[in-house]
């Protein structure tokens, strides 16, 4: 009997049965990336690999709400792939990424795997969460993706990064306002910061150009009637 399951272990794995993503969430995930964007067969394994190992993670560890998991292909991974698209990431050129508040790899881990990195491409996931740092160093290298993670909070990162980065991600981490603060030291005239934004998108915008002088456009999601990406160039601070 020493091997049998006990009772709350069945109930645990009815619950992670029920939240778990079906093959055909995955397709339609797919279906998604693949109408915007050029996906390999490798592309699509070292994305099936990552989508694995964040279920597996997700049972015992609060990766992402409990209640998202069964459409991981759609609400997060198609979601994160939006940004390869709006930003014209490719993976014959050579951009740098920085992905603020990381967490379980949205954006940046998914970006990473779909702009490949064999042709100078690289992607920063900053994350202040030790234990989530852990799962995208083994997300990272079960997927392949070229990817660098950074276990600091983003203004420790942000004020000692060397490097240039061409694209500032984040994604349900801030309001804009907050977001433009952090990665001020990030932008330069060439970088385009590329936030996830509901339906308050216009709200933030406003109370944001009170504090930055900023260019944005807004490009609708492909997985939320009502969110966006909103795309931000030559931001500055204003004098107040």
């Amino acid at each position: 009997m020493s091997g049998d399951m006990t009772v709350p272990d069945r109930a645990r794995d009815r619950v992670a049965d029920r939240i778990e993503p079906t093959s055909a969430e995955r397709e339609a995930g797919l279906a998604l990336i693949r109408a915007h964007l050029p996906v390999s067969r490798e592309t699509v394994a070292a994305l099936d690999a990552y989508a694995a190992l964040l279920v597996k993670w997700s049972r015992a560890k609060n990766l992402v709400g409990p209640d998202t998991l069964s459409s991981l292909w759609t609400r997060h991974i198609a979601d994160s792939a939006q940004v390869v698209s709006a930003a014209g990431i490719a993976s014959d050129g050579a951009t740098c990424c920085v992905d603020l508040g990381s967490g379980a790899g949205f954006p940046g881990l998914v970006i990473a795997i779909l702009a490949g990195g064999t042709a100078g491409n690289s992607v920063h996931l900053v994350e202040a969460n030790g234990r989530k740092c852990a799962f995208l160093r083994e997300a990272t290298r079960v997927s392949g993706a070229a990817a660098i993670v950074h276990n600091k909070r983003i203004e420790a990162f942000s004020g000692t990064f060397t490097g240039k980065a061409n694209i500032v991600t984040a994604r349900a981490l801030a309001p804009l306002e907050k977001l433009l603060c952090l990665a001020e030291p990030l932008l330069t005239q060439e970088t385009r910061a590329i936030f996830h934004k509901g339906q308050d998108v216009e709200r933030e915008l406003t109370e944001a150009a009170r504090y930055w002088k900023f260019d944005y456009e807004l490009v609708p999601s492909w997985t939320r009637r009502e969110s966006a990406l909103v795309i931000i160039e030559d931001c500055r601070r204003r004098d107040v």
